[in-house]
């Protein structure tokens, strides 16, 4: 990126008064903290404008036209206006920016974050569903469980029964229970 400098070019040579030597009185002394607003004002002068004629190049502003004190340079008849950098900045910025892009940038940025926040949204309550479900799983597992070993603490009891009352039966009655057997025999995997 290049930078470019602006140049003020006077038409004329402007002339510089420089004081001559004239012998000093002897001033008393002045402490710093005194101050002698009539002393400041001698100092103080602004360099002279840009006139709307004059052209901005490459280069350096110019100190040969700059405007001192006891100087006969009036700038108000020299053709020079007043220019408010500010106002120039804002002309050339406005001249050179587009805000479209970036307005269509923030309302995609917008549209996304919008779109980003409800999938949030709906996978937090996905979630919360899942939750949910596995909970009540859990629960359904748990309860499943309990009702599989009541069963088969109930099966248990009732194969003891069985078994005690098939034993009874086989010393009371020896030989009906042989009869019984051979003409119902038991399962094989049992």
């Amino acid at each position: 990126m290049t930078t470019g400098y602006y140049q003020y070019q006077p038409t004329t040579t402007l002339p510089v008064p420089v004081p001559g030597k004239q012998p000093q009185q002897q001033q008393p002394f002045i402490p710093r903290h005194t101050r002698n607003p009539s002393g400041y004002s001698q100092y103080s002068a602004s360099p002279p404008e840009r006139a709307e004629s004059v052209t901005t190049g490459g280069g350096l502003y110019s100190s040969a036209s700059s405007n001192y004190a006891g100087s006969d340079y009036d700038s108000s008849t020299a053709g020079a206006t007043s220019v408010d950098l500010l106002d120039y900045m804002n002309d050339r910025l406005s001249q050179t920016y587009n805000p479209i892009p970036l307005d269509q940038n923030v309302a995609r940025q917008a549209q996304m974050s919008g779109e980003l926040n409800a999938k949030n949204r709906e996978l937090l309550a996905l979630q919360a569903q899942a939750r949910a479900r596995l909970a009540k799983t859990r629960t359904n597992f748990a309860e499943g469980m309990r009702a599989a070993k009541e069963t088969q603490r109930d099966l248990e009891w009732t194969q003891k029964k069985v078994s005690a009352m098939n034993r009874r039966a086989a010393e009371r009655y020896p030989e009906q229970f042989r009869a019984a057997g051979q003409r119902y025999p038991a399962p094989v995997d049992y």
